[in-house]
């Protein structure tokens, strides 16, 4: 009898054992049939703003480089796929829901005012609310730096656009006007135009003005302060850096493309400005940025000093009776 019951019991435990298992391995099947046909509602409701995405990257080489953040993204959640998979998947409805209502008002503003700016945005606060939305608050938090890291790929609203180039153009002719003074050319300026010689007039255009690098050198910056592990003050003034390294290393190049112009010919200097330059430019900034990571490690000392614990405080009354008892 004691027998027929305890074989009864370990039947019935291995039943809801096994029916545990079908239930979470169905809740699994049904989640990933949501993601997909999330993913495929959202592919076919922003397939025009992606294609309008993909034109503007390869007719505005100012933002040519935002192609590249959908691949870095990829590779980071390679990256972090253990982290993430580590993570309780607990659905947040309310929060997903409430970021993706976010998005379509940005996007129907920018459907009403025909601006493309507010769409572009409104498909990454879309992705963000579909990560929200299925997977919860803890993945959310892991991959939140690489959610907004997908803000970089969408170019700069034409307001904010004109606001920065004006700018950068004027700084970078200064700029290079002063490099080319320190190097005893005579140089004048008139506007954005500078005077090589008083006759020879090397013109800083709107394209000239830096704005493509600038963009290119913050996605690497910002690539590589999510890669480096260091405090998170340091990647803030790393990402930070990137904005005077850019406009730095523009003022090299006109520098170095008028010392060709005086010295070379104007062919040389208009080939290495537009093929040779920008490949040049790149390296020199990430070892810059490298070497802002190195120069932090030898300036900032880690407080590495032996910390007085409960421990510490009992051995130095300890230490003060044998010093006592041996001078007694």
């Amino acid at each position: 009898m004691r027998g027929s019951v305890v074989k009864h019991y370990i039947c019935r435990q291995h039943f809801r054992h096994m029916s545990g298992m079908n239930q979470s391995r169905d809740y699994r099947l049904k989640l990933i049939a949501l993601v997909l046909m999330l993913i495929a509602i959202t592919t076919w409701s922003y397939w025009p703003t992606g294609k309008d995405l993909l034109i503007a990257w390869q007719t505005d080489d100012d933002y040519s480089a935002g192609q590249l953040v959908p691949l870095v993204v990829v590779f980071l959640l390679w990256r972090e796929r253990k982290a993430i998979g580590e993570c309780t998947l607990a659905p947040c409805w309310w929060g997903g829901i409430a970021i993706l209502v976010l998005a379509e008002i940005a996007r129907t503003y920018g459907l009403l005012s025909i601006r493309s700016s507010p769409e572009r945005y409104s498909l990454v606060l879309s992705i963000a609310g579909l990560v929200l939305m299925v997977a919860g608050w803890q993945v959310f938090r892991r991959v939140l730096w690489i959610l907004l890291f997908l803000f970089l790929m969408v170019p700069l609203p034409t307001i904010v656009h004109n606001l920065i180039s004006g700018p950068l153009q004027r700084i970078a002719t200064t700029g290079s006007v002063f490099f080319l003074e320190a190097f005893g050319v005579r140089v004048g300026q008139e506007g954005n135009v500078v005077m090589l010689n008083g006759d020879m007039p090397i013109a800083v255009a709107e394209a000239c003005s830096g704005l493509r690098m600038l963009m290119a050198f913050i996605i690497v910056a910002a690539f590589i302060a999510y890669m480096v592990k260091r405090p998170r003050w340091q990647k803030a003034v790393l990402l930070a850096s990137s904005i005077p390294v850019a406009v730095v290393c523009n003022m090299i190049r006109i520098f170095a493309t008028a010392m060709l112009m005086l010295y070379v010919s104007v062919e040389t200097a208009q080939k290495f400005f537009h093929d040779f330059a920008g490949f040049v430019m790149m390296p020199v900034a990430v070892l810059l940025l490298f070497g802002e990571i190195w120069l932090m490690d030898r300036v900032v000392v880690p407080d590495s000093g032996p910390r007085q614990g409960p421990a510490s405080a009992q051995a130095k009354p300890s230490m003060r009776a044998k010093m006592t008892s041996s001078r007694t």
